[in-house]
C-alpha cells in the first residue's frame, strides 16, 4: 500500500513537471531593482547604504549599460553638477588608473587624454571620465561586491504574465525562467522601461509634435540641418543611376516622407555600438569580412567620398592605452538610421534581430572602409590599421554586450521634463539631480528631398544651460502604479531626454530613485507620501548636486 501511495505522489509529480506547474524560486527584498544599467547599480548601492535590502534583476549578463560597453568618452556636459555615486564612479575609475598594472599597452604619462572640456584625468577632484570598457564593468562589480548586493544575471521579465499587481502595487514580477521576485518597491532601471510597461503605466515612443508642450526642437526636423551629421549641401543622388528616379533607390534610403515639420511621429533617433578599437598590433584583431556581406549597401558611403567628404575617424576619441571609443560621425556613419523604429515595443525575439541587423551593419561598414578599392586610399589605409581590441568583451567576440539604445521608451509619469524645463523657461520646484548635456538626439529618417537629393533628418545638438530634473519625472501616475520608480525611461520629451540620456546623469537618478525607495520603507509611507524636504535632505547628504549658481 506504501509503495502505491508513493508511486501514485510520484506520478502527480512528474505530472506537475511535465505541465511546468513545479514550483519556482522566490527572492524577497525591500526593493526590487530591475535592470543591469548604471542607474541600477547606483539605485541598488544606495539603497543597500541607508540599511534596505535589495537585490538586482538583472536581463543582462554584464553590469553597467553602456558605461560599461564601450562608452568611454564620457559625455558629462558641467562636471560640477555630477555628484552623489555618480561621482564616485569617476572616482574609483580614477583610482583604477593609478596602478602601474591598469597601464598595460601605454605609459600613463603618455596618455594626455583630453576629455569633453577638461582634462581626461582630474587630478585635483580626483576624477576620470575616459576609461576602458573592462574597468568600468570592474567597478561596477567591485560596487555590488562592497555592498553585498544579490545579483540575478540573464533573468529577463515575463512581459506578458509577469507583474502581479494588486490594488496600484506591483506585488511581484516572475522572469522567464519561472523565477519571482517579491518586494515593497520595485524601481524599472532598464533603457527600455520593460518593467513600466508591463505594469500598465503610461509612456510614449517617439517625438511629440511641438506643439504638445510648446517646444522648438522635439517634432520632425525637415529642412533644418544645424550639424554635422547633415549632407550639408553636397546633394547626393539617392537613386541608382544618379539623377534618374526610375532605376530605384539606394539602400539605407527611405522613400516616404519624412513629415512637417514640427509634427510628432512614432520614429526614435538611430542606434549603434560604441566599438572599442585600438592600433596596437599585439591587442588588435583585424576587421572580418561578416556573413552575408554586401558592399552595395555602402554604395552612398563611396558618393559621399567622390563628393569630397573625409570625416570617417573624426569621432575615434582616445581612451587609455591606445585604444578608442568609436561614435557615428558625418552623413554616413555606424547610425543604422531608421532601422530601430519597432525596437522599444519588439518582443524579445524581434529585439534580438535588431541587434544582429545592426551588428552585422557596424561590422560590414568596418570591413568596407579597411578593405574596398573604391574607398580612398587615405582612410583606406588608416582603417585597416585599427582593429577590435583583444582584451575587451572577450565573451562575446570581442564586440560591445550592450548596443546603445538611445532612446526607446519614455513614461509619462507625474511631471514630464520638457524642453522648457530644460532651457531654462519653466522651473523645477523639486528637483532629485541635475543635468548640462546639449539636447541630443541623433539622426531619426534618411529620406529624398523635394529637389531630388538624399538627406538626413533629425539630428539635433541644441546648447542648454544647467538645469534641475524634477522628482515627478521618474515617478508613474498615482492612480497608475504606486510603489515604481523609474529613473532611466523616465517621464520626459522626446528633445529633453536627448539630453537627460547621458551615463553620469542616469547614475545620479538611480541613486536618487532608490534614496526615495528607501526612505518611503524607513517611513512606512508611500512614495507619493514623502514630502520633498525629507528627500531633498537626504539626497544633499549624500552629495547629490541639486543647484548649481556659475562661479
Amino acid at each position: 500500500m506504501f509503495k502505491a501511495k508513493y508511486n501514485t505522489i510520484f506520478l502527480f509529480l512528474m505530472v506537475l513537471s511535465l505541465l511546468g506547474l513545479q514550483s519556482t524560486a522566490e527572492k524577497q527584498a525591500d526593493v526590487i531593482v530591475y535592470g543591469g544599467t548604471s542607474a541600477a547599480v547606483t539605485a541598488a548601492v544606495q539603497i543597500a547604504k541607508m540599511g534596505k535590502t535589495v537585490v538586482i534583476v538583472s536581463p543582462d549578463k554584464h553590469l553597467g549599460g553602456l558605461s560599461s560597453s564601450g562608452l568611454g568618452f564620457t559625455d558629462t556636459g558641467n562636471k560640477a553638477v555630477i555628484g552623489g555615486l555618480s561621482r564616485e564612479f569617476y572616482h574609483r575609475i580614477y583610482n583604477s588608473y593609478q596602478k602601474t598594472e591598469a597601464w598595460q599597452w601605454q605609459k600613463k604619462e603618455d596618455y594626455g587624454g583630453v576629455g569633453q572640456g577638461s582634462p581626461a584625468i582630474d587630478g585635483v577632484n580626483r576624477t576620470m571620465w575616459i576609461f576602458e570598457p573592462h574597468v568600468a564593468e570592474q567597478v561596477f562589480e567591485d560596487f555590488v561586491k562592497d555592498y553585498k548586493i544579490r545579483v540575478y544575471r540573464e533573468e529577463s521579465l515575463d512581459r506578458a504574465h509577469g507583474v502581479l499587481l494588486k490594488d496600484g502595487k506591483i506585488q511581484s514580477i516572475k522572469t522567464l525562467a519561472g523565477n519571482i521576485y517579491k518586494g515593497k518597491i520595485f524601481i524599472d532601471a532598464t533603457y527600455e522601461g520593460d518593467l513600466m510597461a508591463a505594469a500598465g503605466v503610461s509612456y510614449r515612443v517617439g517625438r511629440e509634435a511641438n506643439s504638445v508642450y510648446g517646444e522648438e526642437w522635439n517634432g520632425v526636423q525637415a529642412e533644418s540641418f544645424p550639424n554635422s551629421h547633415s549632407f550639408r549641401g553636397l546633394n547626393i543622388s539617392p537613386f541608382v543611376i544618379p539623377g534618374d528616379p526610375k532605376s530605384g533607390v539606394l539602400p539605407l534610403i527611405s522613400t516616404e516622407d519624412p513629415g512637417i515639420r514640427g509634427s510628432g511621429d512614432k520614429k526614435i533617433q538611430a542606434y549603434c555600438f560604441r566599438t572599442c578599437l585600438t592600433k596596437v598590433g599585439e591587442n588588435r584583431i583585424p576587421f572580418a569580412r561578416p556573413s552575408g556581406y554586401d558592399s552595395s549597401r555602402f554604395e552612398l558611403m563611396i558618393r559621399i567620398f567622390n563628393a569630397g567628404w573625409r570625416g570617417t575617424l573624426k569621432k575615434f576619441d582616445p581612451v587609455p592605452n591606445l585604444k578608442t571609443d568609436v561614435n557615428n560621425y558625418g552623413p554616413f556613419s555606424y547610425d543604422y538610421i531608421g532601422m530601430n523604429y519597432d525596437y522599444p515595443d519588439a518582443s524579445y525575439e524581434r529585439r534580438k534581430e535588431i541587434i544582429k541587423e545592426h551588428e552585422a551593419y557596424q561590422k560590414g561598414l568596418l570591413y568596407f572602409l579597411a578593405n574596398d578599392t573604391r574607398v580612398p586610399a587615405e582612410v583606406r589605409n588608416e582603417m585597416q590599421q585599427w582593429g577590435l581590441s583583444k582584451d575587451e568583451f572577450r565573451d562575446n567576440g570581442n564586440w560591445p554586450h550592450q548596443i546603445y539604445v538611445r532612446e526607446a521608451r519614455r513614461m509619462v509619469g507625474q511631471s514630464v521634463l520638457t524642453e522648457n524645463e530644460v532651457k531654462g523657461k519653466n522651473e523645477v520646484h523639486h528637483p532629485i539631480g541635475m543635468g548640462s548635456y546639449n539636447m541630443d538626439s541623433h539622426n531619426t529618417q534618411r529620406y529624398i528631398k523635394p529637389d531630388g537629393f538624399v538627406e538626413n533628418e533629425g539630428d539635433i545638438e541644441a546648447p542648454v544651460p544647467i538645469y534641475q530634473i524634477d522628482l515627478g519625472s521618474i515617478i508613474p501616475k498615482k492612480e497608475e502604479c504606486r510603489n515604481l520608480l523609474v529613473p532611466v525611461a523616465l517621464s520626459s520629451s522626446h528633445i529633453a531626454y536627448g539630453s537627460i540620456r547621458m551615463e553620469p546623469v542616469f547614475m545620479i537618478l538611480g541613486q536618487s530613485a532608490g534614496t526615495v525607495a528607501s526612505l518611503a520603507i524607513q517611513s512606512n509611507k508611500e512614495i507619493n507620501s514623502l514630502t520633498y524636504d525629507e528627500i531633498k535632505t537626504k539626497l544633499v547628504e549624500d552629495g547629490q548636486v541639486l543647484e548649481y549658481k556659475n562661479q
